[in-house]
């Protein structure tokens, strides 16, 4: 007996399927880690960007408290006090800038909570919280130095084509304004440029666990001959939101202005004023935190979605990742982080054909000879065809028990078979005695015992009268 492999169930899919993806389908799922997992993934948003606001806010209403309390001391209209008012005025906005870029750098955990999560969810994987912060714990730092060294790089470059400018400007104002707007021209492109050759930076840290200059190589390698279709991505998703935040807020205006007019038809400055904080400042920023979470959340489900790709095109992320599906579901314990088995691992691209990215005929498979660089091309000897696996063999089973009524005659019947009666009245088992002739000289016995029956017919059932065989057991 063959043994049968038990049965499986089909793997579970995940939010992305497992081959490399167009441009919709990385658009689309870039929504689905936030429906699989919202509670996760829009709780812990909302509470970092809550918290950064929050944080914000209150350094900034600190110092210029202490900052301008010191105008109470001073008379309105001396040079002193226009002294105070400036100081007062720059040290806020910078402390605006430098909190801000600070709650910004905080926001990477975000991003690293939602990589982690959508890595997972690519191979229909649930974790709480606490898991995915148990895999991001270890390198979070190396997130925020990144972000920090960003920001560094953004403000120094920023400090010195200003200090260019003006250092222009003071020889020759006219050539200053025309480089000054140059600048402004060619800083839109080499931004978007930059932002997208680096925007696999993190995901590289967080799934690789590489170090930043690792990193900034992996996204500037996998970003390659992917750089429109990752652009146009994040470019929709920006206008997206940005188009939500604006239709949103347009209600809340309304609803500011139809207020003030009901509680203060009079024009009273103070009743509009609590009215419009209340209204406009508190429920809009209430507003404005929910959809920067769900922005941030998106935007890095986009981020890890391209980073998987990129990775299914240049290293056949996708092999490793259906090899690992098929052992967990089929029970199978300790695999390893399929994310990082092959990191770097060059692979031929593949011809992608039909709707669903079937592989094209005749485009070499991963693992096949020809498909890595440097390797020979297939030739049609090196695969032979290969038959059908013949089915299990089984044991022969036993023969009917033969009948008493179609015993089989002692001598063969005569190759010529009579032929089948006309009418369908059952036959008799046994043919009618001959009688024997004198001339031959053999005595006179029972017909019956020596005479040979005709030989059985058998019909099938449901056959028609004149479709019948010869029984196989006769």
């Amino acid at each position: 007996m063959t043994a049968h492999p038990a049965w499986t169930p089909a793997s579970r899919p995940g939010i992305i399927p497992l081959h490399p993806l167009g441009f919709g389908t990385i658009l689309g799922r870039s929504f689905s880690a936030l429906r699989q997992n919202p509670r996760v993934l829009l709780g812990f948003a909302l509470i970092v960007q809550t918290l950064a606001y929050i944080v914000v806010l209150a350094g900034i209403l600190a110092v210029a408290w202490a900052t301008f309390s010191r105008l109470d001391t001073l008379r309105p209209g001396t040079e002193e006090y226009d002294t105070v008012m400036a100081g007062s005025i720059a040290l806020v906005a910078v402390t605006g800038i430098v909190l801000s870029l600070a709650a910004g750098a905080l926001s990477v955990i975000v991003q690293g909570i939602v990589v982690v999560e959508v890595t997972h969810a690519a191979v229909a994987e649930k974790l709480s919280l606490g898991a995915l912060w148990r895999q991001i714990k270890p390198i979070v730092w190396r997130l925020i130095g990144y972000s920090l060294l960003v920001i560094l790089a953004v403000l120094a470059l920023v400090v010195l084509v200003v200090a260019g400018v003006i250092a222009v400007a003071v020889l020759a104002p006219p050539v200053a304004i025309l480089l000054t707007v140059f600048l402004f021209i060619a800083a839109v492109p080499l931004t978007w440029w930059l932002m997208i050759k680096l925007l696999l930076v993190p995901a590289a840290i967080i799934v690789e666990h590489a170090t930043i200059l690792q990193a900034l190589s992996r996204s500037w390698t996998l970003t390659r001959g992917r750089f429109w279709p990752a652009l146009g991505i994040i470019l929709v998703i920006g206008v997206i939101f940005a188009t939500v935040a604006q239709v949103v807020s347009i209600p809340f205006s309304f609803l500011s202005v139809g207020l003030t007019t009901i509680i203060a038809p009079t024009g009273d400055p103070e009743p509009s004023a609590i009215i419009g904080l209340i209204v406009t400042a508190l429920l809009t920023q209430a507003l404005t935190l929910l959809l920067q979470s769900v922005a941030v959340v998106v935007q890095a489900t986009a981020t890890a979605i391209i980073y998987i790709d990129c990775r299914m095109r240049r290293e056949g992320l996708d092999l490793d990742l259906l090899a690992y599906v098929e052992r967990r579901d089929a029970g199978a314990t300790g695999l390893a982080d399929p994310y990082r088995e092959h990191i770097g691992r060059a692979v031929a691209p593949r011809g992608w054909a039909g709707a669903y990215g079937a592989p094209a005929y005749g485009a070499p498979a991963y693992g096949a000879p020809g498909a890595y660089p440097g390797a020979p091309p297939p030739s049609p000897a090196a695969y032979p065809a290969q038959p059908y696996a013949a089915p299990p063999s089984y044991p022969a089973q036993a023969p009917f028990p033969a009948q008493p009524a179609y015993a089989a005659p002692p001598h063969s019947p005569s190759p010529q078979a009579p032929a089948a009666p006309a009418s369908h009245a059952p036959q008799s088992p046994v043919a009618p005695a001959q009688p024997a002739s004198p001339d031959e000289g053999v005595p006179q016995t029972d017909a019956s015992a020596e005479a040979p029956p005709a030989p059985t017919r058998w019909t099938a059932p449901g056959a028609s009268p004149g479709d019948d065989r010869e029984a196989p057991w006769a």
